[in-house]
């Protein structure tokens, strides 16, 4: 069922090892005070402990908090308050001694679970548990909590994620068990177009993220997928290479981190390569767009594909059926890039409050410009102003004690996205922007800033961007450039962008910052930019551009 790195080699768990390991985690965990309806905090990296305490606590109707690794103490605290946690469970000292600091912020706790070594302190409050304590019944067979868990209807609240909070103080969406069940349905008839088998899945991407928590906790375990926990992001290369996933969840700028590297390194080599690569992208280009090949075409096909696109194909370990690519904006020249390459790209499209999986591209009807089709038994319709909204056992029942938000999101049962798209007579959906992001200008033009920003991003030498403009005549570029690129070479790219774009879509002026990250606050946990704050943050050097 799982497996992940420990004492200098991967380790197995199984399915029934599971099973057993959850009830006793259940159980210690009841013992230890945690009743139904309590709010528990998870701060963990990916790894079988994660799944094991998420199940535990739903079988026995606690509601898990998934909160990121990298969250401040002050985030903590406001996760802990707002949502009235007593209780956390944390992988190591260092996050454990945040959240004791956070619960002295916001009142205080009860349990503090710590799952590597023992928790420093005893006595007092919080009262310190080491997971492995929870594991003490993990011989006994799992009868009694499976029959608690079966029993659970599907509307009760399963669990509490916090939004990221690019525009305000994030906000707890409350999902439903029949939200994450609908998208564990929804996505398996997709998956199994290409068919289920054997399938290994390589976990990196933060459980604390609403994607990750549905596709990695639950859907790909209910497909009967391995799950294999990567040793984090420095190690994605190699565990790649070592585990050879068949599966992947990527966001669209790891795509573009890796599009930029390739064809830097094929840039630095003899002309004759270069061709060869060429070639490979026009033919691969050819089979998306549905163009027959010729016979010299055909002839060559196949040993462009030894010697150009299974090297490309071997980043991601050689055996890659499918890569999901969500969280944001995929610049359709990058998906073309990979798909023209052999690796079967499906951008799909959700949110938070929404499972989150709404929407993605069939693998066998890919169109690279959307977000592809809703997922079976989800409804999207387009209002007057444009706004996608959504219907469907996926959406969550609210936010959390926020009753006045919550009725501004669902009207009549319709999920309020927040986002500007369109849905064609195919089913397929295309996101335009956010409804609060379009940019004015000053000649009453509306411009949609994700799109200019993907593309950008999507450019080798741009690391980051936020684009701004709104009451102006023209749009200016926030860039962050990536590592060894000058304003000379960020004006080069800024210019190949602005062919692409219509005359009032094009970036009339750009201004070099510094990165947006999460310890400045310009970055989400998730890595979405905070827009709005990124453009305050250099507002006095706007001004000067400006003047």
């Amino acid at each position: 069922m799982l497996r992940a790195y420990r004492g200098g080699q991967w380790v197995s768990t199984s399915w029934s090892e599971f099973g057993r390991q959850a009830a006793s985690v259940a159980r210690g965990l009841r013992a230890a005070g945690v009743n139904a309806g309590d709010r528990v905090v998870i701060v963990s990296e990916n790894r079988p402990e994660y799944p094991l305490a998420e199940t535990a606590l739903m079988a026995i109707r606690a509601v898990p908090v998934p909160a990121y690794v990298t969250n401040t103490v002050a985030d903590h605290a406001h996760i802990l308050r707002d949502s009235g946690a007593r209780a956390a469970i944390v992988s190591s000292a260092l996050l454990a001694g945040r959240l004791l600091e956070a619960g002295r912020q916001a009142g205080g706790l009860d349990l503090l679970v710590v799952i590597d070594g023992p928790p420093e302190g005893a006595g007092g409050r919080p009262r310190r548990l080491p997971f492995a304590e929870l594991l003490a019944d993990a011989s006994a067979e799992p009868d009694d909590i499976a029959r608690e868990a079966a029993a659970i209807p599907t509307d009760a609240l399963a669990c509490l994620i916090y939004t990221s909070g690019t525009g305000g103080t994030p906000r707890g969406a409350m999902l439903a068990h029949r939200a994450i069940l609908s998208n564990c349905a929804g996505a398996f008839e997709v998956l199994q177009q290409i068919g289920l088998r054997d399938d290994v899945y390589l976990s990196y991407l933060p459980t604390a993220h609403s994607f990750e928590h549905t596709v990695g906790l639950f859907f790909f375990p209910s497909c009967g997928v391995e799950v294999v926990y990567s040793r984090g992001v420095e190690h994605l290369a190699s565990d790649m290479a070592a585990i050879r996933p068949t599966l992947l969840t990527v966001v669209p700028r790891i795509l573009d981190v890796i599009r930029a590297r390739v064809m830097a390194q094929v840039e630095r080599e003899a002309r004759w390569r270069r061709l060869l690569f060429a070639q490979a992208l026009y033919l691969g280009g050819k089979r998306i767009d549905r163009r027959s090949l010729n016979l010299a075409e055909r002839l060559v096909d196949p040993l462009l594909d030894v010697l150009v696109r299974a090297k490309v194909r071997a980043r991601f370990g050689g055996r890659v059926r499918a890569v999901v690519s969500g969280g944001a904006r995929l610049e359709p020249e990058t998906g073309r890039f990979f798909l023209a390459l052999g690796l079967r790209v499906l951008q799909g499209y959700g949110q938070t409050e929404a499972g989150p999986v709404i929407s993605v591209n069939p693998p066998f009807g890919i169109r690279l410009e959307t977000v592809g089709k809703p997922l079976s038994g989800v409804q999207v319709r387009i209002a007057e102003d444009g706004e996608i909204l959504v219907k469907g056992d996926l959406v969550m029942l609210g936010y959390w004690n926020r009753p006045e938000a919550t009725a501004q999101a669902i009207e009549h049962g319709w999920l309020h996205t927040g986002d500007i798209g369109t849905l064609d007579a195919q089913g397929y959906l295309t996101i335009t922007d956010r409804k609060k992001d379009i940019i004015v200008l000053s000649g009453g033009e509306k411009v949609a800033p994700a799109k200019i920003e993907a593309m950008l991003m999507a450019e080798q030498e741009i690391a980051q961007a936020v684009v701004t403009g709104d009451g102006r005549t023209g749009l200016t570029a926030l860039i962050v450039p990536a590592d060894g690129y000058d304003d000379m070479a960020i004006a080069v790219a800024l210019s190949r962008v602005n062919l692409r774009l219509s005359v009032h879509e094009r970036i009339r002026k750009h201004l070099l910052v510094p990165a947006f990250t999460i310890e400045n606050g310009l970055l989400t946990a998730s890595h979405k930019i905070r827009r709005a704050m990124a453009v305050h943050a250099n507002a006095a050097a706007l001004r000067r551009l400006y003047a």
